[in-house]
């Protein structure tokens, strides 16, 4: 155990060097990549590199039957850049010019150009790049130098066999790297694990309830053992309020029981005495006995809606989680999570959407139930070949619609569809539940301060509409 452990410490020390060395790597030369190829360089904040701005530039040059000439807004650009344009035909002359310093050639031959590119021609703050503009079969050159005393490009060289050989030293520095992280890792795992030896069969000892036992205090992990110990003795504490808690929860539910008991005993036994036909009772016993039922069948139920009530605020059921959610996301995952569950992934169920983000205040845990209780009605009160189509859009509430095209529901039933405990004259023998499923759709909506509005005709399907 002690080798195993001083192992996966070394182990670890040396992947987190050899993956710091990797990443570091890999995001230099992403970095770089990112800044030549993206539009938006990751090293200027707001500014498109000059390349970038020499590249696009070619949209602001104007070719026409009266020549060659730049956009106004291509002006503004490069006087708020502090740069110039010369733009040349095929030849190396200059047919058009902005800005451009009087030193500057009006005719290039293409070493010129090249030179021009590669160094420093115009001045020791004024960079040159060059850019092409193709249009009517014209071939153009343009020439955009900038004005930037921090601005440099540099023409590297290089030998594919200085690069190997590079390479190589790279390996050699790596390798001696690991074996450096693997000499200081295999000291301080020495150091680290024995420790943590101790404090793993402590731990064990107070997952076997054996709280008696301290362990002496230093080293580099004398706080741990401190509050290890201070955790020995409060669960040493809390056995002993556990033992007594399950005591008074045994008594706490005897009392519970005997109150629900005794009314019920009294009830009982009144509904047989009037049940008895060898008993002929007056009318004023009668109301007597049954008045007697009431209030104990009234107390019961305050019993009960006491205890639902306790467990309910124990649970935080009423609170709310909200969070802002793309609603259309959130329903294409329900949609597909229930295609994918084997006993769905026959049905016809179909999603509908004509904008692909709405966001929507809501709590994600009720809101998927309440969704899902709505599909599972629309499969279980209908055929097998039923098709579900799930929409959402955006007006002037978030609307929601699941929409079927199997039996319908009838007048009678849509009014009481959302109360508790009804189900329909539809349900499918093989559905077997509380009848809550409609209700708790409802109420999840209502405290979600929606609506939902339910439109069904028989033989033609039903359409519930959820307005958030």
């Amino acid at each position: 155990m002690k080798w195993k452990l001083t192992g996966r410490y070394l182990l670890s020390v040396v992947l987190v060097v050899i993956l710091v060395i990797f990443m570091n790597l890999f995001l230099g030369i992403a970095l770089l990549v990112a800044q030549s190829t993206f539009d938006s360089p990751l090293f200027q904040e707001r500014e498109t590199s000059p390349e970038q701005f020499t590249r696009r530039f070619q949209k602001e040059i104007i070719i026409n039957k009266h020549g060659v000439t730049i956009t106004e807004k291509g002006q503004k650009e490069l006087v708020k850049k502090k740069a110039w344009i010369q733009i040349l035909d095929e030849n190396g002359k200059e047919i058009y010019s902005f800005e451009v310093p009087a030193t500057i050639k009006k005719k290039y031959t293409p070493s010129e150009m090249i030179q021009m590119y590669k160094y420093k021609e115009v001045g020791v703050n004024t960079v040159v790049y060059i850019g092409e503009k193709k249009k009517n079969g014209l071939q153009l050159s343009y020439l955009i130098g900038i004005e930037n005393r921090d601005l440099n490009r540099y023409i590297i060289s290089y030998n594919n066999r200085d690069i190997l050989i590079a390479t190589k030293i790279g390996m050699a520095i790596l390798l001696i790297d690991i074996l450096i992280a693997l000499l200081i890792g295999y000291l301080f795992s020495k150091r680290l694990t024995q420790p943590l030896n101790k404090l793993i069969e402590d731990i064990k000892k107070l997952a076997n309830h054996e709280f008696e036992h301290h362990t002496e205090s230093r080293g580099l992990y004398k706080n741990v053992f401190d509050h290890l110990n201070h955790l020995s003795d409060q669960l040493k504490v809390g056995e002993r309020e556990r033992k007594k808690l399950d005591a008074m929860r045994e008594e706490w539910i005897a009392n519970i029981s005997h109150d629900i008991k005794t009314p019920l005993s009294s009830i009982q036994g009144y509904a047989e005495m009037i049940k008895d036909p060898d008993y002929d009772f007056t009318l004023d016993e009668m109301r007597e006995y049954a008045g007697i039922i009431e209030v104990k069948s009234l107390y019961i139920k305050e019993v009960m809606e006491d205890l639902n009530l306790t467990t309910r605020l124990k649970n935080k059921e009423l609170s709310l989680n909200k969070k802002a959610v793309n609603i259309v996301a959130f329903l294409r995952k329900i949609v597909i999570d229930l295609l994918n569950d084997p006993k769905y992934a026959d049905r016809d169920i179909q999603f509908h959407v004509n904008q692909e983000t709405i966001m929507v205040e809501i709590d994600e845990i009720l809101f998927r139930r309440a969704i899902n209780n709505l599909i599972y009605n629309a499969i279980v009160h209908n055929e097998h070949n039923v098709k579900i189509i799930v929409s959402v859009e955006k007006d002037e509430y978030t609307n929601i619609m699941i929409k079927d095209n199997g039996k319908g529901i009838k007048k009678e039933e849509l009014d009481r569809i959302f109360d508790r405990y009804y189900r329909g004259t539809n349900t499918g023998a093989a559905h077997r539940g509380s009848g809550l499923g409609m209700a708790i759709a409802n109420d999840i909506i209502k405290v979600h301060d929606g609506r939902i509005l339910i439109h069904s005709e028989v033989g033609y399907g039903t359409t519930i509409d959820i307005q958030i």
